[in-house]
């Protein structure tokens, strides 16, 4: 036999108060009186709102391509940060880093700078309003201190409304980490022991000078060059199947595209390289693939059947990051 339903009381109906509903603990009673717990009430939807996936968190921001390369593909690297409001009183520079040791979201200096580090886990959806999130902390930190994680609220300031958007953005790529450090005697034990550890698996990576966002690394039997690409994924893949049909992908002898990455919602073409081949051999060869494909881009006409084909071969190709 079904169950009657319960008549609603009075008493269990939502008394809603004027105003915002303020931030309580998620067991609590929601503030807005509908006698629930805050998470199943008002809470809901601020949980929703800090863990929706932001596609493109680096999206306004300048170097948009190098900010996704340092987050995903390039191991160790260095950033000067502009702040739009300047430099706080105490605060020399702000640093964006990769990584940094012991896997600190960021670092307060015993001289008062700022290290950020970009490719840690972070607590919400959200990348840009978390990394603002920590990055704002350290600025008021204790100097000689690391700056923990927390978690963000769904109305707290992103990187672009923190940084400096007419500041550029210029990495500068590293060999190792010693950049962790101000001098030999400021490792503590953990700290050395971390920095031999990340030195150990670095892979040597180069940025290209000739074109924007393309990273050129050296591994075991080949290299690679990974280029992160600002255009919208279908008119891009499109664009690179155009040259593939036509046997225009590749980057001189040896060489062969042979397939990409989604990355933070832009898409990240890799390129196999011979041993052999250097970054700075890899100039020409990516500047001129970057007028042939400007061309590619350009054109509208329907797909041929073998441009189809390698588009096919392209998107099974593809890898999705995040």
């Amino acid at each position: 036999m079904a169950k009657k339903r319960r008549p609603q009381t009075k008493a269990s109906k939502p008394q809603l108060i004027d105003g915002e509903v303020p931030v309580v603990g998620a067991r609590e009673p929601c503030p807005c009186g509908s006698q629930r717990r805050y998470k199943a009430c008002h809470g809901r939807a601020a949980a929703q709102a800090t863990t929706e996936l932001v596609r493109r968190p680096f999206e306004g921001l300048p170097g948009e391509g190098d900010w996704i390369a340092l987050r995903e593909l390039v191991p160790a690297a260095t950033v000067e940060l502009k702040l739009r409001d300047g430099l706080p009183e105490g605060v020399p520079s702000v640093t964006l880093a990769t990584v940094l040791p012991l896997a600190w979201p960021a670092l307060r200096r015993q001289d008062g700078s700022v290290l950020v580090a970009l490719q840690n886990d972070t607590a919400t959806g959200d990348l840009s309003r978390d990394l603002a999130d920590v990055l704002l902390r350290a600025l008021k930190a204790e100097p000689g201190n690391p700056v923990a994680a927390e978690r963000t609220g769904p109305d707290s300031p992103r990187l672009q409304d923190v940084l400096d958007a007419d500041a550029p953005f210029e990495p500068v790529v590293h060999s190792g980490f010693e950049f962790w450090l101000d001098s030999a005697d400021d490792a503590s034990a953990q700290v050395a022991a971390s920095l031999e550890r990340a030195n150990e698996a670095v892979i040597p990576t180069v940025r290209l000078t000739g074109v924007d966002s393309a990273y050129w690394c050296e591994v075991p039997e080949k290299n690679h060059l990974r280029w992160v690409m600002p255009y919208a994924e279908d008119q891009l893949i499109d664009a690179l199947a155009r040259l593939h049909a036509a046997g225009e992908s590749g980057l001189g002898e040896g060489t062969r595209l042979v397939g990409s990455f989604r990355a933070h919602g832009l898409t990240v073409p890799v390129w196999d390289l011979p041993s052999s081949m250097t970054a700075e051999e890899c100039e020409k060869p990516a500047a001129a693939f970057a007028e042939r494909l400007s061309a590619a881009l350009a054109r509208t006409e329907p797909l041929t059947a073998s441009e189809r084909s390698a588009r096919s071969g392209l998107t099974n190709r593809q890898i999705t990051l995040n």
